[in-house]
């Protein structure tokens, strides 16, 4: 009679450490645009517009109910400029797009010769012994 298969157990150790690397990993994706300034050229390209013409809450296109809504929040033409000017960049930086496809593909490719490996193990352990 063959011996059942019983997977290994991963330690507290293991746990904690995949835990980490995950956080980690999600942490470091949603820092990257902030690391490469975007928001930085955003806002300077909204400070730039606002700068050339004198701000009020009419050039910036607010009907009653949002300028109130924006004087709620502790904002002022000026202020409120920036934020309403800056508008999502949605270009794509070729060298980013190759960066992130071979990431991916090495992540895919990488999970694809683990899960081979586990599972010869598997179908050796099984079955070797017949």
């Amino acid at each position: 009679m063959s011996k059942n298969y019983t997977p290994p157990k991963q330690g507290m150790f293991g746990q904690i450490f995949d835990t980490i690397l995950v956080l980690v990993l999600v942490y470091a994706s949603l820092m990257v645009p902030l690391l490469f300034k975007a928001e930085a050229k955003a806002e300077a390209a909204a400070a730039n517009a606002a700068a050339v013409v004198k701000v009020s809450w009419e050039s910036l296109g607010q009907n009653e109910i949002q300028q109130q809504q924006w004087v709620k929040l502790g904002y002022d033409p000026e202020k409120a400029a920036t934020l309403i000017n800056s508008r999502f960049d949605y270009s794509i930086d070729p060298m980013m797009l190759i960066i992130t496809i071979l990431v991916v593909a090495g992540y895919f490719i990488f999970m694809l010769k683990v899960s081979d490996k586990q599972y010869r193990e598997v179908i050796r352990e099984k079955f070797d012994n017949k």
